[in-house]
């Protein structure tokens, strides 16, 4: 189980280079960058590493403290929501414009705040013959922290300081297996847990979207400890219009970047839809193993719709899912509920499993015998050595001779080969080829 990542907050008012400051530190363009104030209106959010420690970087909107305007009333409780959320808050102002009024009123609610906050004066081009970041000491916020947000110049320094303020890591205890409910809202997240819980002890309501925090709920289960996290439900990103909504996705992701498990739950009296599909594959992506739980199945006539007709419809729209197991569940009248703690123990397993070296090269060359990989330049590619080269979820790594001549074809075909030796149900695999000379 991987730990919970910190936030950092960039907040300021409209028009001081939050999103580029944000591309700077993320290190590639996400948010839209104009010189236009108020064009950041929607939350940006991407993962930032910096001196071995992960964060997430959250973008917001141009802050306006006194202006009644919806929008500007709009960003105001984003950027509220956003301090609240965050471990760090970064204060970033323009040093071409100087201490401004609004800059001294965002000063004064930030030190209400039980937040770290570090103080960036940005568009310091002239570094370090320009000492103008020195007058924003006045903002009684601690030490200005010059940056070219444009150039870079800088930036090392901040994330200095960023990292000095992030809280000491914490690492679950490792026998919990920590298992996300996810899906889209009101597909019976919370009813599933209690159900499992055999007690009420999150709220129900048939009112899409009553979950709007991750919350962990540890049980025991044949001797072993689990943690359910009952995350707000995913909706599609156009349609995440309000802060409330843009952070329980946040969170919501954030719970599956670190879960062992992840339970998505889709809704059996309805199609399935492009947005479950999407919260499989950031699940998977995210190396969390994963179980679809067909919810609700009770509701469904079994004259119109039987279970293997129902997998086969989700497979043939995601091949994808081809090692997913798949279960069909009620919460309401509890059917095969319980399997599914049977099924999540499984999959932890068989994301934790190691395959001996002498196992991983004996299948490799059974392979390469059956397929020999296609010839690279006139020359012949050659499998030279594997080895399992981490678990959770297992990675395989395979050294050959020219890694560019492996076609994406092949590399599927030894994908697909090495599942079906091993299965390594409800756990991603990933395939990871090494070159031992350089290419030419």
């Amino acid at each position: 189980m991987s730990r919970s990542l910190p936030f950092v907050a960039v907040v300021g008012r409209p028009n001081v280079g939050k999103s580029t400051f944000f591309n700077r530190v993320i290190g590639r363009r996400v948010a839209i960058v104009q010189d236009v104030p108020g064009v950041t209106r929607d939350r940006n959010f991407a993962r930032a590493e910096w001196a071995g420690r992960e964060f997430y970087v959250i973008d917001t909107g141009g802050l306006e403290v006194d202006v009644n305007e919806p929008m500007a009333v709009a960003v105001r409780r984003q950027v509220e929501m956003a301090v609240e959320e965050a471990q760090v808050v970064i204060f970033l102002v323009d040093a071409k414009a100087g201490v401004q009024p609004l800059d001294q009123k965002i000063a004064d609610l930030l030190r209400k705040r039980r937040v770290p906050v570090v103080l960036v004066v940005n568009k310091m081009d002239n570094l370090p013959h320009d000492l103008s970041h020195l007058d924003f000491w006045e903002l009684g916020l601690g030490e200005p922290q010059p940056v070219s947000a444009l150039s870079g110049k800088g930036s090392g320094d901040v994330l200095d300081a960023i990292v000095e303020h992030l809280p000491e890591a914490e690492e679950p205890p490792e026998e919990a297996i920590s298992v996300a409910v996810v899906g889209k809202p009101n597909v019976g997240k919370s009813s599933f847990i209690n159900r499992l819980l055999g007690e009420e002890r999150l709220v129900v309501s048939e009112v899409a979207g009553t979950t709007r925090d991750s919350i962990d709920t540890p049980m025991r289960y044949h001797g072993r400890s689990l943690v359910f996290v009952d995350t707000a439900g995913l909706r599609r990103q156009s349609r995440i219009h309000e802060s409330l909504e843009y952070y329980s996705a946040l969170r919501t992701e954030r719970a599956v970047s670190r879960a062992d498990v992840s339970l998505l739950l889709v809704d059996a009296t309805e199609p399935v839809h492009v947005q479950d599909l999407k919260i499989a594959e950031k699940a998977w992506s995210a190396g969390s193993g994963l179980i679809i739980v067909v919810n609700k199945w009770d509701l469904v006539p079994k004259d119109t719709m039987t279970a293997p007709e129902f997998e086969r419809h989700l497979r043939e729209r995601a091949p994808s899912l081809r090692w997913v197991p798949i279960i069909f569940a009620s919460a309401l009248t509890g059917q095969r509920v319980q399997k599914t703690l049977d099924l999540v123990l499984q999959v932890s397993d068989e994301r934790a499993r190691r395959v001996p070296t002498a196992e991983v090269n004996e299948v490799l060359r059974e392979l390469a015998e059956r397929q020999p990989p296609p010839h690279y330049r006139g020359r012949p590619v050659r499998l030279l050595y594997a080895t399992q080269g981490g678990v959770k979820p297992p990675t395989i790594v395979i050294f050959v001779n020219y890694r560019h001549g492996v076609t994406e074809n092949y590399k599927r075909y030894l994908y697909n080969g090495l599942r079906a030796r091993w299965g390594f149900i409800g756990s991603p695999l990933r395939l990871k080829l090494r070159s031992r000379r350089e290419e030419r």
